[in-house]
């Protein structure tokens, strides 16, 4: 009985301690913590959208330099990319066989004038005879036929004598207009003037102005024909090319990602599509007092396009994208993450405008999309995000 009443009082006292090791385990076992969130509330506002085409720059006037002669290049009268002044000597091309040209036809017209003075002579001789019938009419003819043959003939020598001249004159090769000069494309000594030997010999250039030329594809082009003919018809002042962008408000980005300090505007849009690539041709116009902006270099122009009113915006980094779906993780009013699917529109700087799926001041997780997850209680704490680009 003793040996029973105390095998027994084991027994109770390891399960008291198994109850009491359990009892303390869960003790010990506390909640999950809810961490503190940065969250982001969606903005809705007036947003311009923008959009950037890639230009060409060209100068104001990107004057050809030819070789209207051939011949041997004597002389090189400038240094390659200066300035130089309108009608300064370039070049000088071999004057020596335009020069004997212009020998050979004076030679010519000399002869032609002898033999005008003869026939002048033959025919004045003859009219006095012609009026008493001492030669025949025929022979009146003959010497006024003469006569007029030669007259017709120093013309046509003497207008020989003006083109040789004239082609003597392209020897000597100078500035059409005050720019900037590039390289040369031939060097002392050359033939110039027939292919494949320079023609084009360098080309000079006006940069005070420069113009960038870019292409708006024809969907872009229909779209914007669209608001205008609208806003023609509500009598809206919605023609964003000719009011934003016509009176010196496009801008330009420069390849190092800065924006030229001159705003720029357009110049004429070009009459027709191009049929192969389906675009269409604008050229606009940048002050470049400075001379920053050279012909040749690659630049965007940023356009006014649209704008739209109380859009909602959110920050671009904010949203996810899974198979052409996009979502984001919105705060509920418990303070539990949920994901809501959502329909995006054009960018904003670096916003996104946001069609559907949101409302003003919903509360969008930010930076820590990989650290919550769909049902996940939150602190959340709404901070301003602070954009990196320049406002538009």
């Amino acid at each position: 009985m003793n040996y029973s009443y105390t095998l027994l009082s084991k027994a109770t006292m390891v399960l008291l301690i198994i109850i009491f090791a359990s009892s303390c385990k869960e003790k010990n076992q506390k909640a999950p913590p809810v961490f503190e969130i940065p969250v982001v509330e969606v903005i809705q506002k007036d947003v311009p959208i923008y959009q950037e085409f890639v230009g060409q720059v060209f100068g104001h006037y990107d004057i050809p330099i030819r070789a209207r002669v051939s011949g041997f290049l004597n002389e090189i009268h400038f240094d390659e990319g200066r300035w130089v002044k309108k009608d300064q000597l370039l070049y000088v091309v071999d004057p020596d066989p335009m020069e004997a040209k212009v020998a050979g036809e004076l030679s010519n017209l000399a002869e032609a004038k002898t033999e005008l003075a003869k026939a002048e002579s033959d025919l004045g001789r003859i009219k006095p005879l012609a009026k008493i019938n001492a030669v025949s009419k025929s022979d009146l003819d003959a010497a006024q036929a003469q006569y007029d043959a030669a007259k017709s003939n120093v013309q046509a020598v003497e207008s020989s004598v003006r083109l040789a001249r004239i082609n003597l004159s392209y020897c000597w090769i100078k500035s059409p207009i005050a720019g900037l000069i590039g390289k040369t494309e031939a060097k002392v000594g050359e033939f110039v003037g027939q292919d494949p030997n320079p023609v084009i010999l360098n080309t000079v250039s006006t940069i005070d102005t420069v113009h960038v030329e870019f292409y708006l594809v024809e969907s872009d082009y229909l779209g914007l024909a669209r608001q205008f003919i609208a806003a023609e018809k509500q009598d809206i002042d919605a023609n964003y090319i000719k009011e934003e962008n016509k009176e010196g408000k496009l801008e330009l980005i420069l390849s190092d990602g800065s924006i030229f300090d001159h705003k720029g505007k357009v110049n004429f849009v070009d009459r027709e599509v191009n049929p192969e690539t389906g675009s269409l041709l604008i050229q606009t116009s940048f002050p470049n007092p400075d001379e920053l902006l050279r012909p040749g270099q690659y630049a965007k122009v940023r356009a006014k396009m649209n704008e739209i009113n109380d859009a909602l915006i959110i920050p671009d980094r904010c949203i996810m994208e899974l198979q052409g779906t996009q979502s984001v993780y919105i705060v509920s009013d418990s303070n539990k993450v949920e994901n809501r699917q959502i329909e995006i529109g054009p960018r904003y700087n670096d916003y996104r405008v946001v069609k559907s799926g949101l409302k003003e001041n919903d509360k969008i997780v930010i930076d820590a999309l990989q650290k919550v997850k769909p049902g996940m209680p939150i602190i959340p704490k709404v901070t301003k995000f602070e954009s990196k680009m320049k406002t538009q």
